[in-house]
């Protein structure tokens, strides 16, 4: 009996991590505290913030349009100041103002999302997203949103993570915060961070199962392609790199792309195919629309079309979306990238997404 009580505790172990490979478990080192209602709320409210200026699009709309797509919560996206929000290569009217939403919510948000912003010291934003902080809700940063987030002082003395690329500068800069590397994102309480562009989808999941429970999460992953969300993550690959440089890579003239868009076109599948093509340094991406009225995407944004749909100017117009899932358009748009700027074009832009699958475009030397 003593031999084979430990080998049936083995062999419980091996099954219970068959199953959770089976079914798309959160299999990292931790999880997202548990969503716990407050001030009377039906769902949590969820604030993502943006500069007006030199906000990062992807990190900005891929956690807003997966919070938005699972329905778990009142996703609200906020700028700095009234007026048209650029995110580069696209413009957008966000929902409301950090001041307007400090008026309907004087209790602050649930969760408040920091994008990476070119300013991480614009005091507006930081002021804002400390107070939020104070009130008890929790701070997501994206990316290079970190920095922004460690310049109100809230990560001081928790664990965080970040871009792969900034690891000896945040140490340096904020050596209170204990900053981690080689993670997909970190939980620390009230604080959580993600490492580079692509984490985004997966920490924003983690959230969703924080709010919602894993058999939504699960639902949604699923939806969205996603096959796990767990926290493993090796930033060395990107850190050892022998490719292109950032932007631009390769040479040819630059082009010009036109993407269509209509009402209710998802946010996700806009900021990556954009986003990506914005990173070759070989084209422009223009949004084309039916008028030049401001389009309203699935859940609330409007984009600001550049041009009624003339082709006259571009030298080429993407097909319509067609519901794809958020990792298949990642892959789908560094393929179109690797055929027509080039393997070495789709292993930058990979690369400087912070995605996995990056290395599969690596060009034999």
């Amino acid at each position: 009996m003593k031999k084979i009580i430990p080998l049936l505790m083995t062999l419980l172990t091996l099954l219970s991590h068959i199953s959770c490979a089976q079914t798309g478990s959160n299999s990292g080192r931790e999880k997202i505290d548990p969503y716990k209602p407050r001030f009377g709320r039906d769902k949590p409210v969820v604030a993502v913030v943006a500069l007006n200026e030199g906000t990062e699009l992807m990190d900005f709309m891929l956690p807003y349009g997966v919070l938005g797509k699972s329905g778990t919560a009142q996703v609200i996206s906020v700028s700095t100041r009234s007026g048209n929000v650029t995110m580069s290569p696209l413009t957008f009217s966000l929902q409301t103002t950090i001041s307007e939403f400090d008026s309907l919510y004087p209790n602050g948000a649930d969760y408040i999302i920091v994008p990476n912003i070119r300013n991480t010291g614009d005091q507006d934003l930081v002021n804002w997203v400390r107070s939020q902080g104070e009130k008890g809700g929790t701070v997501v940063s994206i990316c290079l949103g970190a920095m922004a987030v460690a310049n109100t002082g809230l990560m001081d003395g928790h664990r965080a993570t970040s871009y792969f690329p900034n690891f000896e500068e945040r140490t340096t800069l904020y050596p209170k915060v204990k900053w981690e590397k080689n993670i997909r994102y970190v939980s620390d309480g009230k604080i959580v961070s993600s490492a580079g562009i692509s984490a985004s989808i997966p920490v924003s999941i983690a959230l969703v199962e924080a709010i919602a429970g894993h058999k939504k999460a699960l639902s949604l992953a699923q939806e969205l392609g996603v096959k796990e969300w767990g926290t493993e993550h090796n930033s060395e690959v990107f850190v050892n790199y022998d490719g292109p440089g950032q932007f631009g890579a390769g040479s040819g003239r630059i082009e010009s792309t036109g993407i269509r868009v209509e009402k209710g076109d998802e946010e996700i599948a806009i900021a990556i195919t954009a986003d990506a093509l914005r990173m070759t340094g070989r084209t422009s991406v223009k949004i084309l629309a039916g008028t030049n009225a401001p389009v309203a995407l699935a859940n609330g944004i409007r984009i600001i079309p550049d041009k009624v749909a003339d082709t006259d100017e571009l030298t080429r117009v993407l097909p319509p979306f067609g519901g794809e899932k958020a990792v298949r358009i990642i892959d789908r748009t560094l393929e179109e990238i690797a055929d027509r700027y080039g393997r070495e074009s789709a292993y930058s832009v990979g690369r400087i997404m912070e995605y996995p699958g990056f290395a599969k475009y690596k060009t034999a030397k």
